[in-house]
């Protein structure tokens, strides 16, 4: 007897149910394409491709990349008369292969400067510098690169100027250089003025003044990032609200740059990302060294959902938002600010399995049928 396809009696029979093509699941990237990026951050092992489960991960998830550390000055400009492009150009070749929108992190920053850089104390020898570090940087990637964190965390938290080593030398001018030298460097580039905290009213007030007096002065502002180092119940959704709508209102877009959420406890309610600030680990401070309880999860969940509702509803807004890292396994959060801490911050857990607060963001897109 002859075989015959079963999908042949696609329109009079049953057998069709065995042939019904099925959707690809939806992701990320693809959930949210026609609102903002969705964006990661990589390491030196994920811009190197050293795992090929982590690589299709992030293919099939993300459409923008940042690099976790290795476009910060010390290791693009490590001497003063020589400069290192080697992990930068394979990071935005990553981008370019994979059709992802590349962000540069970052120009002009206090943290992570090569030795040299923090040994300056004549203002003509930093004006010098900024002006040769922005210039060649930019101008290296120029058309390949979207958008830029031109100055990264330039404010106290009560929203006065940080006292960095740019501060101390050129006065509060840098700021508004830096800006001008990187569009100089590519007019077409989105620059970014990115700091953690912004969302807090004193901090917010304080960067809504700088991103004004920058623009006062000619400075081209396109954007503020708000790095989104969150926590379970803090800041409140309306303080974020309240942070969307006062920079939309400078004429800016807004980018949620490095989220991420603790499910930790945190010594003296420590709040933002200061690198520098460490403290003695216990086991009260690392209640889950083994696994985030169901009861977590549902509240790490419940967050992310309440937080992307927020994104949706004003995502006109909203030019990005991008977690900082792939999964738990990579989070800066195990290590700070307590060293040796395991945390669940990010919606990949440290196995590249997606949790429950994957899905409750992914709910927030599926339409019925």
């Amino acid at each position: 007897m002859k075989f015959i396809k079963p999908c042949l009696f696609a329109v009079t029979t049953l057998l069709t149910i065995g042939c019904t093509s099925q959707k690809d699941p939806l992701t990320l990237k693809d959930a949210f394409k026609k609102d903002f990026y969705i964006g990661t951050a990589l390491d030196l092992n994920q811009i190197n491709e050293k795992n090929p489960k982590e690589d299709s991960l992030i293919r099939k998830e993300f459409n923008a990349i940042t690099a976790e550390n290795i476009m910060k000055s010390m290791y693009v400009h490590p001497q003063k008369d020589k400069y290192d492009f080697t992990l930068s150009d394979k990071f935005v070749a990553y981008g370019e292969k994979n059709k992802m929108f590349v962000h540069g992190h970052t120009l002009i920053w206090h943290s992570q400067l090569a030795p040299w850089m923090e040994k300056i104390a004549d203002s003509t020898e930093m004006k010098a510098f900024m002006q040769d570090h922005i210039t060649t940087v930019v101008s290296k990637y120029k058309g390949r690169i979207g958008s830029w964190d031109v100055v990264n965390e330039a404010l106290n938290e009560d929203g006065t100027l940080r006292q960095s080593v740019f501060l101390k030398t050129l006065g509060e001018k840098y700021l508004v250089d830096a800006f001008k030298l990187a569009a100089k460097a590519d007019p077409k580039a989105a620059l970014y003025y990115n700091d953690y905290n912004i969302e807090e009213p004193a901090k917010r007030a304080g960067a809504i003044a700088l991103i004004k007096k920058i623009k006062a002065e000619g400075g081209k502002v396109d954007g503020v990032g708000i790095q989104g180092h969150w926590r379970l119940g803090s800041p409140s959704i309306e303080e974020i609200e309240k942070s969307i709508l006062e920079y939309s209102a400078l004429g800016i877009k807004v980018a949620f740059t490095e989220l991420d959420i603790t499910v930790l406890p945190n010594p003296w309610d420590l709040k933002g990302a200061d690198v520098n600030q460490k403290f003695e680990g216990s086991e009260k401070m690392n209640p889950y060294p083994k696994a985030l309880p169901d009861s977590i999860q549902n509240k790490l969940a419940e967050r992310y959902a309440s937080i992307f509702k927020l994104f949706l509803k004003h995502k006109d807004k909203i030019s990005r938002v991008t977690f900082w890292g792939v999964h738990d396994g990579q989070s800066w959060l195990n290590d700070w600010p307590i060293k040796g801490r395991t945390n669940y911050p990010l919606p990949f857990d440290a196995h590249l399995k997606h949790k429950k607060a994957y899905d409750s963001i992914l709910k927030l897109k599926e339409t019925k049928e």
